[in-house]
């Protein structure tokens, strides 16, 4: 298993999520997040922003499905622009339903 966190920008959030959803990939966690890439935030004017708002959505993957995921969420949250998003794929060593205990997705 694997764990993609996707920063993405919150205008994409909506297309991302419905497009992971008609792919299958339902169970995610979605939040609201600051930060900066790259670019170092932006000018507007004479006002510097250093940390714009960004949404980080996190889902659990089989392995054999990372690459579908990742691919689903570049096509829908590109818009060609710096500021686009990252995404951070990390191991998943195990995983357990809360309410029975039950090991595994």
């Amino acid at each position: 298993m694997k764990m993609i966190r996707a920063i993405i920008r919150p205008t994409k959030e909506t297309e991302v999520i419905d497009k992971l959803e008609n792919e299958g990939f339902v169970s995610m966690s979605k939040m609201e997040v600051y930060g900066r890439g790259k670019q170092r935030g932006i000018t507007v004017g004479d006002v510097h922003y250093d940390e714009l708002a960004k949404t980080m959505l996190m889902l659990v993957v089989e392995d054999d499905n990372v690459k579908k995921a990742c691919e689903i969420i570049q096509n829908s949250a590109r818009t060609g622009h710096a500021g686009d998003g990252k995404i951070f794929i990390t191991p998943v060593e195990d995983a357990y339903t809360v309410r029975t205990g039950e090991p595994g997705l």
